[in-house]
Order: C-alpha cells, then sequence, then structure tokens
C-alpha cells in the first residue's frame, strides 16, 4: 500500500506566537503524525502549499487538482485548513481511479489537545479502503465530496 501525503497548510500545521497573539502556518506535521504512528506502509509527503484554507484561491484549487491529476499514485491524503476544505473537495472530483481524502484540524497538531491525530488516522484508513473518489475525514466521520459542510458554530463536520 503506497499512499501521497499532499501538504496545503491550515490549522494541523499552525504555530501559535505568543509575543504575536497570532497563529501562522508552519511546517507540516505529517512526518511527525505519521512517525508518532509507528505506521507501516509506504508514503511519500508532498509539501505542495503553505496557506490558511481562507486564502485558498481557484488557482490554488487548480494547481492542487493538475498536481494529483498528473500525478500516478491512486491514493492520497491531502492535509488543508477546515474553513475551505469543502470546496477544495469539490474541486477534486472526477480524477478517474483516484481516491482523495481531505482532512485537518481544529486545533493545532502542536497542541497537547487536538484531533489532528485522530483525523489524520482516519484519512489513512480510509484512503486505504475506500472506492475511487473524493473524501473528507473530519469530526469522526468520513464524508462524501459534495455531502460534507463545517458548521462553525458547533466546530465541527456534518453531513448536508
Amino acid at each position: 500500500m503506497f499512499i501521497r501525503f499532499v501538504t496545503t497548510g491550515g490549522t494541523i500545521d499552525k504555530i501559535y506566537f505568543d509575543d504575536l497573539s497570532q497563529f501562522e502556518v508552519g511546517e507540516s506535521q505529517i512526518e511527525h503524525i505519521l512517525t508518532e504512528g509507528l505506521v507501516d506502509f509506504d508514503y511519500e509527503i508532498v509539501p505542495l502549499l503553505h496557506k490558511d484554507s481562507l486564502d485558498m484561491t481557484d488557482q490554488d484549487r487548480e494547481h492542487l487538482r493538475g498536481f494529483i491529476a498528473a500525478d500516478d499514485a491512486e491514493r492520497y491524503v491531502v492535509t488543508h485548513g477546515s474553513d475551505s476544505m469543502a470546496q477544495t473537495a469539490d474541486a477534486l472530483t472526477d480524477l478517474g481511479g483516484k481516491t482523495i481524502v481531505l482532512t485537518g484540524a481544529l486545533t493545532p497538531a502542536r497542541f497537547k489537545s487536538t484531533d489532528a491525530m485522530f483525523n489524520v488516522g482516519m484519512a489513512v484508513a480510509a484512503a486505504q479502503v475506500a472506492p475511487p473518489g473524493v473524501y473528507i475525514a473530519m469530526s469522526g466521520q468520513v464524508f462524501a465530496a459534495g455531502e460534507v459542510r463545517k458548521n462553525r458554530a458547533e466546530n465541527r463536520f456534518e453531513k448536508l
């Protein structure tokens, strides 16, 4: 089993700067999460973008789509910020024969209490067993693209 991880930024990779009282996207935490999880499958990590999802543009989504369309892997986990994750999932549909699972975190992976590890684990499992298509693994569930939204008031993902 081989999974290509594509990182785009988002809360999962954010760093808190006390002196600035703000978050900024830092280096990807995927390698750390996979090492801590003692994974035993082949993978590669491709750092494609380094953005907060609120800053993602249609051109960024097209860049991600183009990368995956031209790439030879069949299974992907894409780390992404939660605010526009559903929009990016919709932009990745119809890539034929590829299983693409987007995931991220509602709190940074560097925090002691975070959903990042759980979400990445769910995304890895979904990428291994789901049929070709585009999915989002968040809030303890796997959703098909086009059937999910982020409920900001409840801070969770839910089916439309």
